[in-house]
């Protein structure tokens, strides 16, 4: 079965992890608008319960985002015949619908219940917590304070997004530049427990691996034969994808790990966090005991959220619309 939801992770761009002058708060939106938490909260249960692969494609986005400008909403923005914006960039290409449009559903209806208080940033944070945690997921703090950024440029996404193919120095590395340690960047890449990766991420490891062997001998022999099989025509059709987690891709939990000792890692990337010294202990640990994931994944996800945040009137603003900055709207 096909899906065209492609893989959740990898993302980066080297901003200062605290970059804000101005401290996100817990009760941003206490007194301007009451009902915020309410109004995602329910808009998110209707669109996940009526498209379940809102969740993975949520949790993706946000990655994208808070990785080139910062946590900004800057990829909501669409391009036009002055700017070509992130979201057209080529790794945001097969970045899923579904995410995109409950963020502008929340949007509508925060704009009619306190118009032009609530920020889209914001927005695809409350959004994204919201989700992992209908998911079965950890339930973390959620600071808020915002402000959506004032640039989105295409030419800023492919060199600060880590590919499924790096050697394991090259993604720490990758996630050093944001101030994230290795243990970090395992807990984070465990969001690979829910959504699905395209077969062109992975194709390498079940028909090119070497010259002697054209599929991973690591892989479980009886996965590679069926991706291998769902696989088959994904140079013609490029939306075919798998389940990052074969054996419960709908829930947010800690199978992940457990998968990748058995063989089940979809992803190169994925497979070098249980063979590589430096990344194998958090691995084991996240693998016998899911609290320790949800724990540490937690604290990963806020301190993520606080990437490149913008929170000064001149580093940001309130836009009226996700997907345009107000001067187009003026």
């Amino acid at each position: 079965m096909a899906f065209r939801l492609p893989a959740l992770f990898f993302l980066f761009v080297s901003l200062p992890i605290f970059s804000h002058s101005a401290p996100l708060t817990l009760d941003y939106y206490k007194a301007t608008c009451p009902d915020f938490e309410r109004i995602v909260r329910e808009h998110v249960h209707e669109k996940q319960l009526k498209h379940p692969s809102t969740a993975a494609a949520t949790l993706r986005l946000f990655f994208h985002d808070c990785f080139v400008e910062g946590c900004d909403a800057s990829l909501l923005i669409t391009s036009n015949a002055f700017n070509h914006a992130e979201r057209d960039s080529d790794p945001n290409i097969s970045l899923p619908g579904d995410a995109f449009e409950i963020i502008t559903r929340i949007k509508t209806a925060l704009e009619l219940a306190c118009p032009g208080v609530v920020s889209c940033a914001d927005i695809l944070s409350a959004a994204t917590l919201n989700l992992v945690v209908m998911l079965g997921g950890p339930r973390y703090e959620l600071l808020l304070g915002r402000k959506d950024g004032l640039v989105s440029q295409s030419a800023k996404v492919a060199e600060n997004l880590p590919r499924t193919n790096m050697t394991m120095d090259e993604l720490i590395k990758v996630f050093e530049k944001k101030g994230m340690t290795t243990q970090e960047m395992v807990a984070l890449i465990g969001a690979h427990t829910i959504g699905f990766s395209n077969c062109k991420e992975f194709a390498d490891r079940i028909y090119r691996f070497s010259p002697t062997q054209p599929t991973d001998p690591e892989i479980n022999p009886k996965y590679a034969d069926a991706l291998k099989t769902l696989c088959t025509n994904h140079h013609i059709n490029k939306t075919m994808s798998a389940f990052n987690d074969v054996l419960t891709p709908g829930k947010f939990d800690n199978m992940f790990y457990k998968n990748l000792p058995r063989g089940l890692g979809l992803l190169p990337s994925d497979h070098m966090l249980y063979k590589d010294p430096r990344t194998k202990p958090f691995v084991d640990t996240y693998a016998a005991n899911e609290s320790a994931f949800f724990k540490d994944f937690s604290a990963a996800m806020m301190k993520l959220g606080q990437v490149g945040v913008k929170t000064e009137p001149h580093e940001g603003d309130v836009r009226r619309r996700c997907d345009t900055f107000n001067a187009v709207n003026a």
